[in-house]
């Protein structure tokens, strides 16, 4: 069994969106991340994954996305044995100015370049991935 996480890649002004994680989360805490969580159990519906980062990112730093893209998923296990799917979709900011909204699950919003990301010595190497390839997919849409 899985955790269904999904994360949005926020881009606005040349600059990522990133919030520094809560001490108290489980998983990654005091880290840098992208913005998201997880699916809830809904039975049947529709739209979860693309319903649940537009909510997650409005509850953790109270911004409206919209223009949702597929960029990629993958699997990780926690520190404490917990099987995760991680889906990250590019994100276009719609409205709103992002702060640390879910005092429980952001201490700090942070935008950075994709540059800055990438040379980071700290980041996780997921992380620069995903906005590898997310600013590839913006390069790409622009031309």
């Amino acid at each position: 069994m899985f955790i269904v996480n999904v994360e949005g890649a926020i881009h606005r002004n040349g600059k990522w969106l990133l919030i520094l994680r809560s001490e108290k989360e489980e998983h990654a805490g005091g880290t840098l991340s992208l913005v998201g969580g997880k699916c809830d159990q809904e039975g049947v519906s529709s739209d979860i994954l693309e319903r649940t980062v537009i909510r997650e990112i409005f509850e953790e730093v109270g911004i409206k996305v919209t223009g949702l893209t597929y960029v990629n998923s993958s699997s990780f296990v926690t520190e404490s044995g917990i099987h995760v799917i991680d889906i990250v979709f590019l994100c276009h900011h719609k409205a709103g100015e992002p702060y640390a909204k879910s005092v429980e699950e952001v201490d700090d919003v942070v935008w950075l370049t994709t540059s800055e990301i990438l040379d980071h010595t700290e980041l996780p190497v997921y992380l620069k991935e995903n906005i590898k390839l997310a600013d590839k997919m913006l390069q790409d849409h622009n031309r």
